[in-house]
Formats: structure tokens, C-alpha cells, sequence
């Protein structure tokens, strides 16, 4: 492809995977921020829970003051406190529409451009009752979000049966989601990530091609499929890293899918974020600009 990809779309970083600390809602946020949004490169940042209510309005400054758009990841919560936005149990159910309402706020305090999340767990034999259930919490979340601005919701379609297990999940199911969800709200939409695509076994013409109305943001990520392997599963490691499944003919490949689908388009510029997470003693500055030398090799391929 001629010209820079900078011109195709708005470069993000999942910042909260980059710097993995974060999904505390701990430590040093201000100043790891401040290093990404240094970087011109990077048009969207993607932050979740910043404990400190000080840190978060200064957060929110050097964003705007940057010109990076912010948007807000509540799937790092959802996860960490164990809640299942589909639960069966009506009052477990409750808690986690209350957890993404918090974060709702949160996010539009931060003046972030839409929020995104997760579906849970789900049990084989019951799919239709968790299906509904997740229904119902979607509903009263974009009702929320809605009230708040009309904050853009999305739920980013993860693994249904190596490590996240969500119910959204397989294709078919998405696309249904979708067209039910989008037919109530129209802040709602879908996101996918390259890596998820992989853990479902997925062509992308199967991925994709059922929801492409509802596509609203793109990550781009690997996944490591070799049982036992290290970064085995939805681990998010260096586009680099062993047994890597996504090579740079892969990433091409992609790139020109977003392009049939007119998710990327020349004037358009969508949000396309990098999801990368250190291993071990991995430096994160360092795999963030492994990525974007990553993508610049594909984008050549394009």
C-alpha cells in the first residue's frame, strides 16, 4: 500500500494491556500516559479504571491537551471482579450492570469517545438463557450510556472455548446480537480483535463479513495457539513472540479485509488500536514500537 497508514486510520494503543499494571487502577498512570501521548504516532489511547479521582482529571487533561482521543476499556473490571454481565443469577447479573455504569461515568469523565466490554461465561446446554440475559443487561447499559451523552457502546466479540469462554463468541451469534441490539440503540456496535478472530477459528471472510454494519473499533493482536506454549491462549503478547500465529502476511491480509469491508477507507480514518502485553520481563515501550514496526512491514504488503 502507497502513503502511510497514518492516513488510513487513527493509531491507537490498549494502553491498560501495554502497561498491565494499570488494570489495577494503580501506580505510575500519570507518567506512563504521559510517554504514549507523547508519541504522535498514536491518535486514540484506551484507558479503564484510574482509582485516584486527582489522577483521572489530570489523565483526562493531557489528553485533550494532546489531541488523543480516549476511549474507555470496562473489560479489565468485568474480569477482575469476576462479574458476568449474562449471569443467571439475577442479583450477580445486577452487580455487573452496576460495575458498567460506574464505568460509564468514569468514562465520560475522562471525555472518552465510547466504552467498551464483554460478554461472560455462558454453559453449552443454556446458551438462549444466557443470550437473553446478556440482552437485557446490553439494553440497560446503552439506556445509561445514552442518558450520559449518548456515550457509543461496544461489545468486543472474544473466544468462546480456549480462555475467555464468552458467549459472544461465534459468528452467528455475534451478527444476531448485533442486529437486535443496533435495532433498539443506535450507540451500540461491535468490536473485533485480530487475535479473537484466531481463537475462534474463524476465516475473516466468516468473521466478519455477517457484521460488517456494526463494526465500530478494531484491535490489532496476536495469540499464541500451541497448548502449553508460554502467552498459550488470549494473552496478547508481541506481535514478535514465539509461535506467534499472526505473521506480517497475516496482518496484510487483514488490513485488506478492513479496506473490502470500507472499514478503512482514504478520508475515513477509523480507530484501529494496537493490543499488545508484555511477557515476563518484557519492556512495554519496546513492544509498543515493535508493533508499529510490525505493522509498517505488513502495510508494505497491503
Amino acid at each position: 500500500m502507497q502513503g502511510n497508514y497514518l492516513s488510513y486510520m487513527k493509531l491507537g494503543l490498549v494502553y491498560f494491556m501495554a502497561y498491565p499494571f494499570a488494570m489495577t487502577g494503580e501506580g505510575d498512570i500519570l507518567n506512563t500516559v504521559r510517554e504514549v501521548l507523547r508519541d504522535t504516532d498514536f491518535g486514540a489511547i484506551e484507558l479503564t479504571r484510574i482509582n485516584d479521582p486527582q489522577v483521572r482529571r489530570q489523565v483526562a487533561a493531557l489528553c485533550r491537551q494532546s489531541g488523543v482521543t480516549v476511549y474507555y476499556g470496562a473489560q479489565p473490571q468485568l474480569m477482575r471482579n469476576k462479574e458476568n454481565i449474562n449471569s443467571l443469577d439475577e442479583s450477580l447479573r445486577r452487580r455487573a450492570v452496576e460495575r458498567m455504569k460506574r464505568c460509564v461515568d468514569e468514562a465520560v469523565e475522562l471525555g472518552a469517545a465510547g466504552i467498551a466490554y464483554l460478554a461472560g461465561h455462558f454453559e453449552q446446554d443454556k446458551v438462549e438463557d444466557y443470550y437473553q440475559a446478556l440482552v437485557k443487561s446490553t439494553c440497560e447499559i446503552c439506556e445509561y450510556a445514552r442518558e450520559k451523552g449518548n456515550l457509543p457502546v461496544s461489545l468486543e466479540v472474544f473466544d468462546y472455548d480456549v480462555e475467555k469462554c464468552s458467549l459472544i463468541g461465534p459468528a452467528p451469534l455475534a451478527r444476531r446480537f448485533a442486529e437486535e441490539i443496533c435495532a433498539r440503540y443506535d450507540n451500540f456496535g461491535l468490536m473485533i480483535d485480530l487475535s479473537h478472530i484466531t481463537q475462534l477459528r474463524e476465516s475473516f471472510d466468516e468473521n466478519m463479513d455477517g457484521i460488517v454494519p456494526y463494526i465500530r473499533h478494531v484491535h490489532l493482536a496476536t495469540s499464541v495457539l500451541e497448548e502449553g506454549a508460554p502467552a498459550y491462549g488470549d494473552q496478547h503478547p508481541g506481535f514478535y513472540f514465539d509461535k506467534s500465529v499472526v505473521d506480517e502476511d497475516m496482518l496484510a491480509a487483514f488490513l485488506r479485509k478492513l479496506f473490502r469491508i470500507g472499514y478503512l477507507a482514504e478520508g475515513k480514518r477509523p480507530t484501529v488500536s494496537f493490543e499488545v502485553k508484555p511477557w515476563g520481563d518484557e519492556d512495554s515501550a519496546m513492544l509498543v514500537a515493535g508493533a508499529k514496526r510490525f505493522l509498517q512491514r505488513a502495510w508494505e504488503r497491503v
